[in-house]
């Protein structure tokens, strides 16, 4: 049995991941969705990344478990990255969902240069949070007008010190066993992920779907991360 840390990205908190974890436990193994600090039901609690990557190292911790398939989406890629390298040998699996990689020294803005000025002016204008995109944004992304709705209801502004921090790596990724599973609608992986692979701990594995595949595609999306656990 494996034990799943499940993370949502920018925006979202655990019940993103409500139809996944419902397949994971169907499949007989514990599964975690956890809400980092600043978003959903904890939007009151103040957060930067150092605070996100607490968070997971925390939840790890007192859930105690050992196999552990750590799993991130989107933004939480970066704090799930540097999470996975501070737990020692009870990470079993990385897995990055069509996420942002982790880079030693560098933030979510910056390794999105051409976003960079937009997302700071979005913050700085919200009250140092990034608002959530609204629906029309989620066009091409294979999900019904349904599922485009759930995301956008459980919504919440993103806190802005997470995406302007930069990344710590306690140690190389590239050590680390790690499947990236990218979505094809999205348009392909970050480049540094090729560099990743080659080092023979990386795999890369295509979807289907668009960028949200834990509402668009949550049984394919459950069928890949149980190929993760440890036999």
């Amino acid at each position: 049995m494996a034990n799943f840390v499940l993370v949502a990205g920018a925006w979202l908190g655990a019940s993103a991941w409500d139809e996944v974890v419902a397949e994971l436990r169907a499949a007989g193994h514990e599964a975690h969705p956890l809400t980092l600090s600043g978003l959903a039901e904890k939007r009151d609690v103040p957060a930067g990344q150092r605070t996100h990557v607490r968070d997971i190292v925390e939840e790890i911790e007192r859930l105690d478990p050992r196999e552990v398939v750590l799993v991130g989406h989107n933004y939480s890629g970066i704090p799930v990255g540097q999470a996975a390298a501070l737990i020692g040998d009870r990470l079993a699996h990385l897995v990055c969902v069509d996420s942002n990689v982790p880079v030693d020294g560098e933030s979510f803005v910056s390794a999105w240069p051409e976003g960079r000025a937009m997302v700071e002016a979005a913050i700085a204008a919200n009250d140092g949070r990034w608002p959530p995109l609204p629906a029309e944004e989620y066009a091409g992304q294979g999900l019904t007008h349904e599922q485009i709705g759930r995301i956008v209801a459980g919504a919440t502004p993103h806190p802005g010190a997470s995406l302007t921090e930069p990344t710590e790596l306690a140690r190389p990724l590239a050590e680390l066993p790690t499947t990236y599973i990218t979505c094809l609608l999205e348009g392909g992986e970050p480049p540094e992920v090729a560099e990743l692979v080659k080092g023979g701990h990386w795999r890369l594995v295509p979807l289907d779907t668009g960028h949200w595949p834990m509402f668009s595609r949550p049984r394919e999306l459950a069928r890949l991360l149980l190929e993760c656990a440890p036999s």
